[in-house]
């Protein structure tokens, strides 16, 4: 099988950026779907019972989370070692876009499932 292409897939992750909060949420719902144990949906409102506003991707290492701040996208990238944070950033979006698609694009050289359920991500 073919590695996956780093810079496809950053630019599949960028698609239809134009309303940042209904991007966030189909890129949510598309990371959870493709990788449903590793990607959790944040909610607004009372009890988590709004519209998805953001996500946490637990991958390997690095845990990516983003958040609709105000408007704003709010990202940030943590470093995480048997279960302890060690290092947050937060990072600018393309930054994050791009620090996303190179972990993807890793964890699918690793994985035969996990890389067929990120191909994915690009149709």
């Amino acid at each position: 099988m073919e590695p996956l292409n780093f810079d496809l897939l950053a630019a599949s992750l960028r698609a239809d950026m134009h309303d940042i909060g209904t991007w966030i949420a189909v890129l949510g719902h598309k990371l959870s779907a493709a990788l449903p144990t590793m990607v959790r949906l944040h909610h607004s409102g009372f009890f988590g019972g709004g519209t998805v506003d953001g996500l946490d991707a637990d991958l390997g290492e690095w845990r990516f989370a983003l958040r609709l701040e105000h408007g704003r996208p709010s990202a940030t990238r943590v470093h995480i070692v048997r279960g302890i944070a060690l290092k947050t950033e937060a990072l600018p979006l393309d930054a994050w876009i791009d620090d996303l698609a190179a972990t993807l694009a890793d964890l699918a050289a690793q994985s035969a499932r996990e890389g067929a359920a990120i191909r994915g991500l690009l149709t």
